[in-house]
């Protein structure tokens, strides 16, 4: 440890999965799990332990692969449309598919190929050749044949052939035991009600999840609280019964953080602090014993913890069962927005796949490691390794898939500005339509009209004011796209602007040039984005510089996280629409009506892929559930604008 960092070392994945090997291999934890033996209806999911031969033949006789008649061969010879032969009735017999070939033939013709003569015979049209339609002894599985190797995991169709072959039970890995052990005065259980400054043990139930996904076997120790000895004793009594011991939070230097000097003290401190982003302050060692056992100390964000479960545990859990890691496909897409990223640690993002025009299209997702819905958005996974600082809108980079490729393709991308609509249209589209997804990134007005242009999506929302005309969106379009770019402009709703404020507005704010108030704090809207726009439009109406604006430079990506800061107290205001107010309980001070629409290339109104969005703003069930949200008008939704 230096004298700089809090941390043991610092170091790649790679080495730091090595370090953690070889501190296993020394303290004498078990390399496998141990060989049970089961039913062949029971190993699915399993490894197999050893070679797995064929005990029989599959099929064991030569049968029929079709209906039709068993005949000798040379006794088709020359059967065509002018010259049938006709075979007397002691001269075939009549099969079914998988009845054995009787004795002396050695062929079948299908029966949609025979004609019944009035005596009884067979008239055939053409020839067949010996073994036709015949599946001959052996021909899926030969006896003594090698039918599974060592370490292969079990699927049904395994299962199907051991049975087939005369194997009825398996020799297998048993299933790992992880036990994750929660620690932290703050953690209460799931179905509580958490205080301020209380938080849900959310994460032994994702990690335990993880774990069973891969094939484990997982339990959750009741929440340890945050005193070492505590935490020393309940990591004990869980290695006791365990192949790994997944210990959440207190990885990392704060005060309550005891996992590293717990696992020192317990057994080895192997690794403590890898160069991966999010996950940064992990734990690997080891827990004394006979045996030893394994133990994984998991950073407290919910990114983090699920993203070190993955490159530590998940391939550290195969290798005691004798088996691979799964490996996800990989697929290569372009970034629809700039990508930064710091030198010296490999960055995990998670993020947003969809097909435009004939490229698949990566929208980076919120990258907070306790941003837990990005875990459940993400369509893929990409890494940008240490020595590379990031990259560029339109750059291809390499992405894991967690979603199929028709998924991917069946998804609506669209950029641009935030609003509740468009999550509510995802949500009734889904419903209708299980294979459509509308994934909406949140980056202003101002990018996705950029993005539309780069080809990085395949509708922009748009409300960009331009000042000088007091239009909305249509005067960008030549200026930003070029008037070489063919596009429309479909209008979504018409929506109300104002100031979001406390329950019961007690600073009783009337409008923005309250916001040069001494001691009044605003939240503002990122650069680009049209409601950013419409405060500048509006304190320039009213003589205010910006400057005057308390908090005019913090900013908030969407109107939820305006009207959460609010809620939190953290700030006094912030302009946004009214459905965001009314989803947090909050006071609003109306601004401006102002439309809300979609820009989307002329070619694609037409593409099957939008139809349904098309469809769905049409219905009035469904412009009913938009004006239900408070502040929405639908009078125009589906009008082509433009």
């Amino acid at each position: 440890m230096t004298a700089r960092s809090p941390y043991l070392s610092d170091v790649p994945a790679d080495l730091a999965l090595a370090a953690w090997a070889e501190a296993r291999a020394a303290a004498g934890c078990p390399p496998r799990v141990e060989v049970v033996r089961v039913g062949v209806a029971e190993a699915v999911g399993r490894v197999t332990a050893q070679p797995v031969w064929a005990r029989r033949s599959s099929p064991a006789f030569d049968s029929a692969a079709m209906d039709g008649i068993a005949v000798r061969a040379d006794d088709t010879v020359g059967a065509a449309e002018t010259t049938p032969v006709v075979l007397d009735p002691d001269r075939f017999e009549v099969v079914d598919t998988g009845d054995p070939l009787p004795a002396g033939y050695d062929a079948v013709v299908m029966r949609e190929n025979v004609h019944r003569t009035a005596d009884g015979g067979a008239e055939l049209r053409a020839a067949v050749a010996p073994y036709q339609h015949v599946r001959s002894i052996g021909e899926d599985i030969s006896a003594a044949e090698l039918l599974l190797p060592e370490g292969h995991r079990l699927r049904a169709v395994d299962v199907a052939a051991c049975a087939a072959a005369g194997v009825t039970e398996l020799d297998v890995r048993r299933a790992p035991v992880v036990v994750v052990v929660p620690t932290g005065d703050e953690i209460r259980p799931i179905g509580t009600e958490p205080a301020p400054g209380e938080i849900l043990d959310t994460n032994s139930l994702m990690l335990a999840a993880q774990a069973r996904e891969i094939g484990c076997t997982a339990r959750v120790t009741e929440i340890v609280r945050d005193d070492p000895a505590e935490i020393g004793a309940a990591l004990r009594a869980a290695a006791g019964d365990a192949d790994l011991v997944v210990l959440i939070a207190g990885s990392s230097a704060g005060r309550d953080d005891y996992t590293a000097r717990v696992v020192a003290e317990a057994g080895t401190l192997a690794v403590h602090g890898v160069a991966v982003r999010p996950g940064h302050p992990v734990v690997l060692g080891t827990v004394a014993g006979e045996p030893a056992t394994p133990v994984l100390g998991a950073p407290g964000y919910p990114v983090s913890a699920a993203l070190t479960f993955e490159i530590f545990a998940a391939p550290m859990l195969a290798g005691l069962e004798g088996a691979a890691p799964a490996e996800r496909p990989t697929t290569t897409a372009r970034l629809a927005r700039k990508l930064p990223s710091a030198i010296g640690m490999d960055d995990w993002v998670r993020v947003r796949l969809g097909r435009v025009r004939g490229e698949i299209v990566a929208t980076p997702l919120p990258r907070g490691a306790g941003v837990l819905t990005s875990l459940v958005r993400a369509d893929g996974l990409l890494m940008v390794p240490s020595g590379v600082e990031g990259h560029h809108a339109g750059e291809r980079v390499r992405v894991e898939l967690l979603r199929g490729p028709g998924e991917i393709d069946r998804t609506m991308v669209v950029i641009g500005s935030h609003d509740l609509v468009l999550d509510l249209a995802a949500s009734r589209l889904r419903a209708a339509d299980p294979l459509i997804t509308l994934a909406s990134s949140n980056v202003g007005s101002l990018g996705g009209l950029v993005a539309l242009r780069d080809g990085l999506c395949h509708l922009a929302g748009s409300h960009l004011l331009d000042p000088a005309t007091g239009e909305y969106t249509l005067p960008y379009l030549d200026r930003l796209l070029g008037p070489e770019t063919d596009v429309a402009v479909i209008r979504l709703v018409h929506r109300e602007q104002g100031l979001i404020v406390a329950p019961g507005n007690p600073l009783a704010i009337r409008g923005i040039a309250d916001l040069t108030r001494p001691g009044l704090r605003y939240v503002n809207r990122q650069r680009g984005a049209g409601t950013r726009v419409l405060l500048d439009q509006q304190l320039a109406g009213h003589g205010i510089d910006p400057a005057a604006v308390s908090g005019y430079s913090r900013e908030e990506h969407t109107h939820l996280a305006v009207a959460a800061a609010v809620a939190a107290g953290r700030v006094d205001a912030g302009l946004g629409i009214l459905a965001a107010a009314r989803a947090f309980g909050l006071d609003f001070v109306p601004v401006a009506e102002e439309p809300y629409d979609l820009v989307v290339r002329t070619d694609a109104l037409s593409d099957p892929l939008t139809a349904p969005l098309w469809a769905l703003l049409d219905r009035e069930d469904f412009r009913a559930a938009v004006e239900a949200l408070g502040g929405y008008s639908c009078a125009e939704t589906g009008r082509r604008v433009r």
